[in-house]
Formats: C-alpha cells, structure tokens, sequence
C-alpha cells in the first residue's frame, strides 16, 4: 500500500490546494504550465453548480442591463490616467453641488416671495373691517368679509379710479405669468420672477390706465342703446383694441429683456395674426357679458378676471418666441465658430 510520501510533490501540492484553487483548463494550442504565474481559467475540468449561483446570475443580468462595463482586475491602469480623471470627476461633482445649492436658494427665495405676498393679501382681504370686530364673532366676521371688501374696492374706485385699476391689473398679469410658466412644466416655487416682475410692470403701468380710458372711449364712440350697440363694441374691442393692447404688450416685454428693435419687430410680426385669432375664441363670449351686463366702472375688474386665462396665454406666446430666437442665434454662433 502506497503512503503520502511516495507522491511526487507536485502531485502533492496538487492535493493539498485543491480545494481553494481549480484546476487550470488543458489547450492544446496553448498548454498552461504547471508553475506558471498566469492566473489561470475560471472553467474547471468538471462543471460545478456552486451555492448562491441565483445572486450571481441576478447581478450579471442588472449589469447587461445597465450596460455597464465590467473591468478585469489583471487588467492594469496607467496611473497618469487616473490622476487626469481625478481633477475632472471632481469639477463634475462639485458644479453638481453648486448647481444643486443654488436651485435650492432660488426656490426657497421663490417660496417666500409667494408666501409673503400671498399672506399680505390674505390677511388684508381678512382684516377688512378689523376695526368693527368688537364683540364679532367668527362668523359674523367670515360673513361680511365678502360685503366690506367689495364696499372697500367701490370706495377706492370712487377715490382713485386709474390707481384702482393699475393695482388689479398689476397683480392678475403677475398671476398670469406665474401660471403660464407653471404650464409650461416649471415647479411652483422655480419660476422666473424677472420673468413676473416685467409682466406685472406692464400690467401695473398700461393695461389698468389705457383700459380705463378705452371703455371710456367705447362709451362715447357708441353712445346708443340699440339691440345692435353690444354686437358692434365686441367687434371694435376684438379688431382695433385687441391689436393695439397686444402690440403694445410684446413691444413693452421685448424693451424690458432690453432686446434690439429689429427683434421686437420680427417677433412682432410673428406673433400678431396667431395672436388675435386666438383672442377670437375668448374673449367675444366673454365680452357680451362686459358690454352686455357689466357697468362701466366694473368691467376692468371683471376682464381681469378672464385675463388670467389671456395672459397665460399671451405670455407663453411672447416668451416661447423669444427662447426660440436666443436658441437659435445661439446655434448659429456655434455653428459660424
């Protein structure tokens, strides 16, 4: 009977490390040495099933998956190259986190902006009547806020009615904007607010005084009450108000982005048939209400009201032209360069 010590040592060897490393797989093109320092095939003579093979094939799979590439550990890296990588992972990772910190200040800068103003508004359409609450209860006071603020509003415009109507249509074009930028996929609190702040300024500066004085001119220019008097005001509003109100709106919004006449106009011309035919699916519907019904002190009160949905409109319109045209003077510098 043979003993341990008549096996060669290789074999030994062999028999002794067997059972931490499989044996290397015969070619006959090209055979592996016995003591070669090559690490040798994953592929062993005899196909084993090893424990746990389910979270290596879930693995391969996420990796196919993922597409990502798989780097061999005998493979080796120039350290040249990974000290290049290094500096440029890091520029990557930290204009991600300066991106990140300041879409952070701007939202939160954004929050409070709405949320102060909002709560100005609220607590002033609240504390109306603040100085009779003597004895009130909280009923009594959520039922006359209603009836005070339209007495204050009455008030207002019988004291300043140019300044009335500035301040409303001020707020409903700033309104306006924030919900068209919201339509056009913006989160609540990452819109523009140079963005709002221009199309409330053109709101707050023209649209309140010059509508004021147009339904006054209406009135004067038709001084009928004959069945065809409203008819004929919703045509003149929708033909020679409409053009001149949405002409001077996108020449106004252009001045403010401080852009060149020459791109004012051509945005202008773009802009003005879509502009008034789209006009002629609201507003006629509306406007037999505001000449029909509405007295004349109150129309501008309740066309803000249906300008919220115009202005939406009318600054998504303005706005996209004008990304369109930096877009595309962008792509032609890039291009000429």
């Amino acid at each position: 009977m043979a003993t341990l010590s008549s096996f060669p040592p290789h074999n030994l060897s062999l028999l002794t490390k067997s059972h931490h490393r499989r044996l290397p797989q015969p070619s006959l093109l090209n055979p592996i040495p016995a003591r070669s320092k090559t690490r040798p095939s994953t592929h062993s003579f005899f196909p084993t099933k090893p424990a746990g093979n389910w979270v290596v094939g879930s693995v391969t799979e996420d990796r196919k998956a993922a597409d990502v590439p798989v780097v061999s550990k005998d493979l080796t890296v120039d350290d040249d190259s990974l000290e290049s990588a290094e500096p440029r992972a890091f520029d990557v990772e930290a204009r991600g986190e300066s991106g990140y910190l300041e879409r952070l200040v701007s939202r939160g800068t954004n929050a409070a902006l709405v949320l102060g103003f909002g709560t100005l508004a609220v607590t002033k359409l609240l504390t109306v009547d603040h100085d009779y609450w003597h004895g009130w209860t909280l009923y009594e006071v959520l039922r006359y806020v209603p009836e005070h603020n339209w007495i204050a509003y009455e008030q207002a415009l019988k004291a300043n009615p140019v300044l009335a109507k500035m301040a409303i249509s001020g707020v409903v074009y700033s309104l306006g904007d924030w919900i068209a930028q919201c339509y056009e996929g913006k989160p609540l609190f990452e819109f523009d607010p140079l963005r709002m702040f221009r199309s409330g300024l053109v709101g707050f500066t023209l649209h309140g005084s010059l509508s004021h004085y147009y339904y006054q001119f209406c009135e004067a220019l038709f001084p009928f009450e004959d069945w065809w008097v409203v008819p004929a005001k919703v045509a003149f509003d929708q033909t020679v108000w409409a053009a001149v109100w949405n002409s001077v709106y996108f020449v106004m919004l252009g001045l403010l982005r401080l852009e060149s006449p020459a791109n004012i106009l051509n945005e202008l011309k773009a802009t003005f048939w879509p502009m008034l035919t789209a006009g002629w699916k609201l507003w006629p519907f509306a406007h037999l209400i505001t000449y029909g019904v509405i007295p004349i002190e109150q129309r501008l009160l309740w066309v803000d009201c249906v300008e919220l949905i115009w202005v939406t409109i009318l600054s998504n319109y303005s706005n996209e032209k004008s990304e369109a045209r930096i877009s595309e003077t962008s792509e032609s510098n890039s291009g000429s360069s």
